[in-house]
This record gives C-alpha cells, structure tokens and sequence, in this order.
C-alpha cells in the first residue's frame, strides 16, 4: 500500500497567486527525494554514519522487544523458588539484571544514533537551504517584485527545517516502530499465543487509524496557523523595512492595527487546535487502555489455565507498553509530517520556478573586447511588454560605439529603465536582439556580461554592512588601495575620513544611515571599481545637491574613457554632451541626435528643454 499525503488543495504561493491543487505526496517519492539530498550533501563520513544510525535503529527496537522476556522468566523463577531460596533468588537477580542492561542500552541506542546522524541532517539541511536560496536569487524581476520578503525567507526556513525533521521522523520514527511491532507480533506469537500478537497488533491498528484519521481533520488548523503565521511575519517585515514611510504618515498605529489582526487570526487558529489536540490525545487514552485491558484479561486467563506464569503475564503486557511509548507522539508525528510537507512543497514549488533569464546550453564567455573603448551595444528590433502595462517598447533600433556616450530621455514609463534592463539582461525581449561586441546577449553568460557591464541606479541599494564591503562588492578581492581610489573618484574619499570608523562604518538597513546623495557616491564607487566596458547611468546624480552633481559629473566624464556609456536623466543639462540622445514616447525612439541637433530640430527634446530652462530661471 502506498502511503499518500495530500497538500493543501488550495494555496498561496510565494509570489503570492493562488497556485493549482497540488500533486499528493508519496511516502517512496518523498524518501527518494530525501535520499538524493542527503547524498548531495557531502557530509562526511556518510554513508559509515548512515549505516551505523540504522544499525543502532534496529538493535534499538530489538532489544527493547527482547528485555520484558527477561524480566518475565526472572519474575517466573521467583514465583518457583520457595523451596530453594538462594539459588531462584540469584538467578532472579542475574535475569533482572540482564533486563535492567538491555533496557539501558535499548534506550542508549537512540541517543548514540541521533550524535552520529547528525551531522548528516544539518548537511541536508545546509544543502536544500543554500539550493533554495540560491535559485531563488535567479528568478526574474517580475518575481522578486511581486513576493513579500519576509514570507520568502519564511519559505526557505521551514523547507529547510522539514529536511530534518522528515528524515528523523520517517527514517528512525515511523520504520522503526512497524518494524517493532513486526517483532513483537512475532515473539508474542511464539512465546504465548496467537492471540496476544493479535491484540497488540489490532491495538496498534485501530491507534493509528484513528489518530490519522484525527490528524487528517486538524491538518486544517495547523494550514491556518501557518498562514497566519506567514501573514504575520510578512507585514512585520514590510513595516519594519519601511519604517521611514510608516513614520513620515504616523501610520505606526495602523501598521501595528494590521500586525495584531494577523495575530488575531493566528490566535484563533491556535485556540481550534489545542481543542481538537485534547481529542485526539483522549481517544489515544482509551485506545491503549482498552488494548492493555483484553492484553490483562488474556494474559490471567491463560495464567489461570496454567499455560503462562506470572512473569509471562509480566512480559507480555510490558511488551504492548513498550509498543506504546513511540505511539504517543504518532499524532504529533503525523500532524508534523504533513506539515513538513507542506514547507517542503513550498520550497520545491521555489525551486521548481523557471528563472526567465538563464544561461543557454552553449552560452560562451564574452570575447576580448573590440575595442579598448569600451564595448558595442546594438539594439535590433527590440521589443517588450510588461504583463502590467498595456503598452511597452516597440521595435527600437539603435547602436552605442565603443567610447561613445548615449542618452535616453522622455517621460515616464517610457521605457528608458526597460531598454537598461534589456542592456543587463535581467529581461530578454519579447522580439528583437540586444548585443554586446557582436554577441547576442542570449549567447552570453549571465556572469560573464554582469562582469561587463555595470548600474549605477537612482535609488542605489545598499546592504547592512560596512561601507569597504558596500563599495567593494562588484569585485570583493581588489586590495584597500583600489577600494579608496574609487571612493576618491567618486567624491567619497573626505566623507569618510571624517567619519569615526572610516571605512569600517555600517551604513545601516538598505543604507538609510547615509543621505541620498551620499548612497549614490557609494554606488558610483562600486561601479567605478567594477572596470567595466560598458557603464549605465540611471539618474546617477538625482540625488545630490548642485556642487557635488558637478563635481561627479566632472569625474563621470572621466570614468567614462575607456568604456562605453548609457546615461538615463531627466535633468537634460546633465546629458547635454552625450554623443547621441535618443527621445522615447510610449516605447519608441521619436527622435535622435545630438543636444544641438535636437534643439534645431524643435521638436520633443526642444519642448522638455525649454521648460527645465524656464524652471532653473524661474528658480
């Protein structure tokens, strides 16, 4: 028979869509899986560590069937001695002895076997965390846009978790405890009678029926305070890591409000499974009392036929008890099962996500560079729409010569911060081609063109860390001299010798330590320091006051030797010495050429100059 675990039939997926009813889970399917991770792990002494830990299972479960008998004919010699005392009296202390020894190592066999599997869980558990995390980190933009963090990682954690608990569980819990009752049926049926084994193994039965029969319908509880519980951490987190926004509204009220109706419901969901836990923890009670009773009856019926001894009558009965001391946590174990199961699910969903942009089977490195310049960018029929919008770009064509500098400007939603993430390929186009020195980027290796090309954003993104580690993040293994050389370069360098830790400075959550204009200088040195061929620049400059923009964009003019240059602005006076300018209207290149060229031309570009012109007056 094949054991099968539903998944919810219905359920949120990470992104946040309501997902298709889930495939069942099979027990075969599920200890496949977890074998190949646990091989995947690399732990060491594997397979030495897993035969030992099974070993120790086995033996475990034998010996703790094997010591009632002992203790039984020890009980039975005692009854017999009262003619010859001291002897029956040794021999009953050698058997009770003997029992007390191999309950001692029956119950020291679990322990030792859980020391040596250890290791082997965490290195499971390391390895389907660090395979989910990082597939996570090559999924699209779309997703990463659309998913709450604090749910991701949420995701991540439990899977992770249910790798070790599933394999604890199955493996030294639920195989271990049929193979006992296997034994015990079997040493009942030999030593007494058929109908010993029988009861123990009806006992058992109608235990586990009704305690999954139980746990089946409490599933639904444990789903509800897991979603709640999800709910719960991800508007934390969202507040938590935009706390400036909730602040600059006095919206802490109201996030807390929000926080608390998610507990609420978490509340609720956990008052409905204590209640249906104390059921189901007195139906155990007087399953087990009721097979410890016939187990009784039996046992003094047969003592009173004269067949069994009292010791017999010992034994068999401390047998079916020692049967039920892993039957206590089956509810909890099953419950916790399908639980595990349903973290696992979610984070093999995770894993199951296609990343939009991936390496294609013979994708090449990029080739030496055609030009010390700096790289080609050529844009061929380029087209892309957003599943949000109605509109997106339409066949654009341009071309970038290595050393030259291109400007994109037009209003919002455009498409100029599309046509820098088709330059990144962190989207493809939907037709068209996007290529760097003659190579389709398709053709590239992502790592190989990221290592290219290089972002300087208008919000940079900062990480909680020092302001070395932030700056040398493009390329980590550069000396400290090149890290204050492009610090330097980016009007970096008096900021942070006047600061009291120097480089070593955290910059606090997403950077929100430093001032605006101070991130952006930061993310100019990361980008500075990357070398790479091709720089784009989207507003690198929005947030800076007036003299240190000019003094930037004196430095932005020498970075820019050497390498090719994108530059997005809507301050038009920043890009006045680009090489081209392309305009863009609702996702097409509505004109083009140089700032001259298109003031002459009087036309879009002309338009949008004259009236920033009239506002700088105006100020």
């Amino acid at each position: 028979m094949s054991l099968r675990f539903s998944a919810p039939s219905r359920r949120e997926s990470v992104a946040g869509a309501i997902a298709e009813p889930a495939t069942p889970f099979h027990l075969v399917q599920v200890l496949s899986d977890l074998w190949r991770l646990v091989i995947r792990s690399n732990a060491p002494q594997l397979k030495t560590r897993l035969g030992i830990a099974l070993a120790l299972t086995v033996i475990g479960k034998a010996l703790g069937v094997v010591a009632p008998l002992l203790l039984g004919a020890a009980v039975n010699r005692l009854a017999k001695g009262h003619d010859a005392a001291a002897g029956f009296a040794l021999a009953f202390a050698g058997l009770a002895v003997g029992w007390a020894v191999i309950r001692m190592l029956a119950a020291i066999a679990p322990q030792a076997r859980d020391a040596i599997f250890t290791p082997l869980a965490q290195a499971a558990q390391q390895t389907a965390a660090t395979e989910t995390f990082a597939h996570a980190l090559t999924l699209s933009m779309d997703f990463h846009q659309t998913k709450r963090t604090g749910s991701l990682s949420r995701v991540i954690d439990r899977g992770a978790r249910s790798i070790d608990f599933l394999l604890r569980t199955l493996v030294f819990n639920l195989a271990p405890t049929a193979l006992e009752l296997a034994m015990a049926a079997i040493v009942l049926a030999k030593a007494y009678d058929w109908r010993f084994a029988a009861t123990a193994v009806l006992t058992v039965t109608v235990y586990g029926v009704l305690t999954f029969a139980i746990s089946d319908w409490r599933i639904g509880h444990r789903r509800a305070l897991n979603e709640a519980d999800s709910e719960a951490a991800g508007r934390a987190v969202d507040a938590l890591m935009n706390y400036e926004t909730v602040k600059t509204f006095g919206a802490e009220a109201r996030a807390a409000a929000t926080y608390d109706q998610a507990l609420s419901g978490y509340s609720k969901a956990s008052v409905q499974a204590n209640t249906s836990l104390a059921l189901l923890n007195g139906v155990q009670a007087v399953v087990m009392n009721i097979g410890l009773g016939i187990m009784a009856v039996l046992a003094g019926m047969e003592a009173m036929a004269g067949r069994m001894g009292p010791g017999d009558v010992t034994a068999a009965i401390l047998i079916l008890i020692s049967l039920y001391a892993p039957l206590n946590i089956l509810g909890f174990a099953y419950r916790e099962i399908r639980q595990s199961f349903i973290d696992m699910e979610a984070m093999l969903d995770l894993t199951r996500q296609k990343p939009d942009v991936a390496d294609a089977p013979d994708a090449i490195d990029l080739p030496g560079a055609l030009d010390r310049r700096g790289g080609d960018i050529v844009f061929k029929g380029v087209s892309f729409r957003h599943d949000a919008r109605s509109e997106g770009l339409s066949d654009v064509s341009f071309q970038i010569a290595p050393g030259t500098t291109t400007a994109l400007v037009g209003p919002s939603g455009a498409g100029k911060t599309t046509l820098v993430r088709l330059a990144l390929r962190l989207i493809d186009p939907q037709a068209g081609q996007v290529m760097l020195d003659g190579v389709d980027l398709k053709q590239l290796k992502v790592a190989a063109l990221r290592r290219a090309v290089a972002l300087v954003p208008q919000d940079v993104a900062l990480f909680n860390d020092s302001l070395r580690a932030n700056i040398a993040f493009a390329r980590p293994e550069l000396t400290d001299d090149a890290i204050w050389a492009a610090a330097e370069a980016a009007e970096l360098g008096n900021f942070i010798r006047g600061l009291p830790d120097g480089m070593a400075t955290r910059v606090g959550e997403r950077g929100l330590k430093l001032s605006g204009g101070e991130r952006q200088r930061v993310g100019i040195a990361r980008a500075l320091l990357a070398d790479p061929r091709v720089l784009i620049l989207d507003e690198a400059t929005s947030a800076l006051d007036s003299r240190t923009e000019q003094a930037i964009q004196a430095t932005l003019r020498r970075a820019r030797q050497g390498r090719t240059t994108l530059v997005v602005a809507h301050r038009l006076s920043t890009i006045a010495d680009a090489d081209e300018i392309l305009v863009l209207k609702v996702g097409r290149v509505v004109e083009r050429g140089t700032h001259q060229a298109l003031i002459a031309l009087d036309g879009e570009y002309a338009s949008l100059w004259r009236k920033q012109t009239r506002k700088t007056s105006a100020n």
